[in-house]
């Protein structure tokens, strides 16, 4: 029987790389990546999630020395692009470059979960984030309480724009409405890129927003910026104070993160290149300065921390989920 040339090659480079003592992990570190890598985004172009994934993509092809491509998938509040890459192959050739919504509430709000992160993926790193903030136009009140004391005097009047049903903005809403026992109406978008519009354009009052997405906006005076969802007032925005500082909601702090993943089987090698290039490409200047400019703080979690970080995140808003009841198909 004549034995294929291709298994004599793979062959003898497995037996030379046992006599020098190299392991099969180590051969396929050191050929990785092999072909252009494609970052599946599931949300559409212009979020601060797009935006930043572009960023990140522009940096990881310099310290790989490969082609990154950009690839939106957007729909089903992140989901249809995560499943995209959950049956990808799990080579390091497709990673999936997404939010909390998709990390860790996901399992927590829908109905019948298509798939289980924990089971489903390895996380690479939880890369950076944003405080949330809630915006208003130029019709609605111009301050936090002006908005609580009119939706509270006309039930219904008012509503508010989230890039979509299940969200991690979705859900950090319907937090503060349930905290403060107001009504204000949700319209779902698909991405925070369609939800600006609406509100400039008065079809929505309220936008829940990155800070990164709604600064631009709030500084040329196109809308307001009412609070912002963190622990103190940011120097990007001094002049924003903080949900507690205006209605006394303490602890009221939700931070719009984003992580890095991979298929669950790629191999530990890849994996730990990934991570290796993930932290060159987060302590280059050039990103630090784009991060600075988004209004994001790198964060640069390792896969284990990431892990645990993603874990403790649905632990927080578990609680949440079942005192508002929400709940996603």
């Amino acid at each position: 029987m004549t034995v294929p040339r291709t298994l004599l090659r793979l062959a003898s480079i497995a037996a030379i790389a046992g006599c020098l003592g190299v392991s099969a992990a180590a051969l396929a570190q050191s050929s990785y990546p092999s072909k252009p890598i494609r970052i599946v985004v599931p949300f559409p172009p212009g979020g601060p999630t797009d935006i930043f994934a572009r960023n990140y993509g522009n940096a990881l092809s310099k310290v790989l020395n490969q082609s990154v491509i950009i690839d939106n998938k957007a729909g089903a509040g992140g989901a249809i692009g995560t499943l995209e890459v959950k049956r990808a192959a799990p080579d390091g050739h497709t990673l999936l470059f997404t939010t909390a919504s998709s990390l860790a509430l996901y399992n927590l709000m829908a109905i019948r979960p298509q798939y289980d992160y924990a089971k489903d993926f390895t996380t690479i790193a939880v890369v950076g984030g944003s405080a949330v903030v809630i915006m208003a136009n130029k019709s609605a009140p111009q301050t936090l309480k002006g908005l609580v004391d009119m939706a509270r005097a006309d039930p219904g009047r008012l509503r508010y724009g989230s890039p979509g049903q299940g969200t991690y903005l979705h859900l950090s809403m319907e937090r503060f409405l349930y905290e403060t026992g107001v009504k204000i109406e949700h319209i779902p978008y698909k991405g925070s890129g369609q939800v600006k519009p609406a509100l400039l354009g008065g079809q929505v009052d309220v936008m829940i927003e990155a800070l990164s997405s709604g600064l631009s906006l709030h500084q040329g005076g196109q809308a307001k910026i009412l609070a912002i969802a963190s622990a103190r007032r940011s120097p990007l925005a001094p002049d924003v104070p903080t949900v507690d500082e205006t209605l006394g909601i303490k602890g009221f702090e939700a931070i719009l993160w984003n992580g890095v993943a991979v298929p669950v089987g790629t191999p530990a090698a890849v994996v730990e290149t990934l991570s290796a290039a993930n932290a060159k490409v987060l302590k280059d200047p050039v990103m630090q300065e784009q991060l600075s400019k988004l209004a994001m703080e790198s964060m640069d979690l390792t896969p284990a921390a990431s892990t645990e970080f993603i874990k403790s995140e649905a632990a927080k808003w578990k609680p949440v989920v079942e005192a508002t009841g929400l709940k996603v198909e």
